[in-house]
């Protein structure tokens, strides 16, 4: 009899042992299955920049810009426009291994001409966003809270931050929200009190406009032009933060980032990985613009040595 006994708990050992195996093989297999189906199943870039999803997002003829991604990268909001039309945001979402088509939001139903510049806060609650009728008349942040299945209707942002021109709003992990003041052309943050915006701070930059900060706000990303001899396009630059909480002076990403076109609009993903930005190709046929990746080692290898 105990003989009997010590088999069956063999055996149930091998079999609950045998089930554990199989479903990590197939936790494992669902993981590698959804990591493949990020950023639209595009395959990642090294350290050269690569047109993102041509024919799907970056599209012949099409002027296309910022870029965000859901904290969980299962969501993809970014900003386009045809010749001499109003610019909107576009929206696509992965449902099992398959991105849903691509499709035009309104968050403001129509109460602004243009909208543009999304980002999706860190929590994945809100998304912040440029709306405006016309171009250096009444750019504000407004934003879209998530619903159940859906976003609210549209709220301009209640913060001081909306007493002036302002746009390309973003947030570091912690909810500080940084934006570019079209007043004053200069970089701002409002740090985060929860969830409200009462005050606003300069960043104190030396030059650039079109900041994103980093998920961890440990380096900024700014457009600026490029002042060199001949050169009046704009590149992008970093700041990286050192330890007493100031920036280090810019430094140009390099000319395997920057062309001799305008790059524009940075946007670092929320796992770190990749630089998305725009790059304005209107002399080169048959694209206005399309959106760029490439592997944030780019940056990691600007970084100064502690």
């Amino acid at each position: 009899m105990k003989n009997k006994l010590i088999k069956i708990s063999v055996l149930v050992s091998v079999v609950l042992l045998s089930a554990c195996k199989t479903e990590k093989s197939n936790l494992k297999e669902d993981n590698s299955s959804t990591e493949k189906s990020l950023y639209l199943g595009q395959k990642p870039p090294g350290l050269i920049p690569e047109v993102f999803a041509p024919g799907i997002v970056s599209i012949d003829g099409r002027f296309e810009g910022t870029v965000s991604f859901s904290s969980e990268l299962t969501e993809m909001y970014f900003a386009a426009d045809n010749e001499d039309e109003e610019t909107s945001i576009y929206f696509s979402k992965l449902e099992g291994d398959k991105w849903t088509s691509i499709e035009r939001v309104d968050f403001t139903n129509g109460r602004k001409n243009e909208e543009m510049h999304p980002f999706v806060s860190p929590d994945g609650k809100r998304i912040y966003f440029t709306a405006m009728d016309s171009a250096f008349t009444d750019e504000k942040i407004w934003y879209v809270d998530r619903l159940e299945d859906a976003w609210s209707d549209a709220i301009l942002l209640d913060s001081p931050i909306n007493d002036d021109l302002v746009f390309f709003p973003n947030q570091a992990k912690n909810g500080d929200l940084y934006y570019f003041n079209l007043s004053k052309f200069k970089t701002y943050y409002a740090p985060n009190r929860n969830g409200e915006f009462p005050e606003v701070r300069e960043v104190a930059l030396e030059f650039g406009h079109h900041a994103f900060i980093s998920p961890s706000q440990d380096y900024l990303i700014v457009t600026a032009r490029n002042e060199e001899e001949g050169r009046r396009d704009n590149d992008m630059y970093v700041y990286f933060q050192a330890q007493d909480g100031t920036w280090t002076p810019p430094i140009n990403l390099g000319n395997t980032i920057n062309t001799n076109f305008n790059e524009k609009g940075p946007r670092i993903t929320p796992d770190g990985k990749y630089l998305f930005f725009g790059r304005d190709e209107r002399d080169i046929e048959p694209g206005l613009a399309n959106i760029y990746w490439v592997s944030t080692e780019v940056i990691e290898k600007l970084r100064p040595k502690q």
